[in-house]
């Protein structure tokens, strides 16, 4: 086993990993139709619970990113080649495949000239990274000496901005849309503090959003010692339902208010866009489910044979389950909703619904684990597949 490894990021790898491949799961029960469709009240609450107890999934792969390479521990040069090694030769792999097998290929890579294919949206997770990564040459010498206070201040400005979808709201009512530089429309947009239709560079546009978590990262790095169960459980519980809390009741309030409470509910897919406000990345909901999930797995240092034949070789595959499990979870999904049917008129009631979303997660989770990690032990070749 590698020296110094720190076991409680295997962990949250592969929780992390599963939680990706549970929100994805969820995605047939709230989109379809003309973009947007929910089709009874039961799936309505099921979404409200299933989809966004794994939204924090991303956010936690952002933290064992910052809290590993943060401050950079070799030169600039040196992080980048390692990092191209590991993260872009495996995504252009992944890119490609996705470009063959789903839709027009010709079209497809057109498009990847200027974006990811968005038959595989799951892969602007690496444009993100990658812009996070370019971030932290410049910041680590700030992050080298960087102060407990100073930096708890700048987490607490980061975490206002987090409360800012909420105030736009509030101020915006039906929010007009209004429109950046990029020339790219924002509904759930209204002008706050500098923000006008020609710019969107309001005063806490540059510690919003993805940079946050990557200063949590940090701050638990650098000054959040061990804890007690009863210390961490604690913290951990009532900020995570606190988080849980405000996404699944700001989703069921968005529903409700398209619905009136009769359903199915449906529209173009900018409704659900609308529905998932409360449960972006960005919103304060996530950001506390996160410190809580963080909190917890911290806990977690056991290294026996489970970890060693288990739960290691898996979180070093992890990057590419994150990367092809699409290709699986839409045959399984599928494959589940033909069985069992849909809805409440679904084989198994009103059960039918949290049934097929969390046996797609576990049976594309295993899949797609089993495969990865023995792509990997491929001489020479898996580590370029799979990372």
């Amino acid at each position: 086993m590698e020296k110094q490894r720190e076991i409680w990021i295997d962990w949250l790898r592969i929780v992390a990993c599963f939680l990706v491949m549970m929100t994805h799961s969820n995605e047939p029960f709230y989109l379809g139709g003309e973009g947007s469709l929910i089709l009874t009240k039961a799936d309505a609450i099921w979404m409200a619970i299933l989809n966004v107890l794994p939204r924090a999934s991303v956010a936690l792969f952002v933290v064992a990113s910052s809290y590993l390479q943060f401050p950079l521990h070799y030169s600039t040069g040196e992080f980048f080649r390692r990092r191209a090694a590991r993260l872009l030769i495996p995504f252009a792999f992944w890119t490609v495949v996705y470009a063959l097998v789903w839709g027009d290929p010709v079209q497809n890579f057109k498009d990847l000239m200027l974006n990811f294919n968005y038959a595989a949206g799951h892969l602007w997770f690496v444009y993100m990274l990658v812009g996070l990564y370019l971030l932290m040459p410049l910041l680590s010498p700030w992050a080298e000496k960087v102060g407990k206070k100073e930096l708890q201040v700048y987490l607490c400005i980061w975490l206002f901005t987090t409360i800012i979808p909420l105030i736009r709201q509030w101020a915006g009512g039906a929010a007009p849309v209004i429109y950046g530089p990029s020339g790219i429309p924002n509904a759930a947009k209204f002008p706050l503090w500098g923000e006008a239709s020609w710019n969107t560079y309001g005063v806490f546009y540059y510690f919003s959003g993805f940079i946050g978590y990557m200063l949590l990262g940090l701050y638990f790095r650098k000054f959040v010692g061990e804890l007690s169960w009863r210390k961490t459980l604690s913290i951990a519980l009532p900020v995570f339902l606190g988080g849980f809390a405000i996404c699944s009741l700001g989703f069921l309030n968005r529903v409700w208010a398209d619905c009136n409470g009769v359903f199915p509910v449906e529209g173009p897919v900018g409704l659900a866009a609308l529905w998932e406000g409360p449960w972006l990345n960005d919103t304060i909901g996530v950001a506390l489910m996160t410190i809580g999930w963080v909190l917890v797995l911290r806990k977690i240092k056991g290294e026996g044979r489970f970890y060693k034949g288990i739960i290691l070789p898996v979180s070093k595959a992890s990057y590419g389950m994150y990367l092809c499990h699409m290709l699986l979870l839409g045959i399984v999904s599928a494959s589940l909703r033909s069985a069992l049917g849909l809805g409440d008129n679904g084989v198994l009631g009103i059960w039918t619904t949290p049934v097929q979303v969390i046996a797609t997660a576990l049976v594309s989770f295993a899949g797609v684990g089993v495969f990865c990690v023995l792509v990997q032990r491929i001489p020479k070749v898996g580590k370029f597949i799979v990372g």
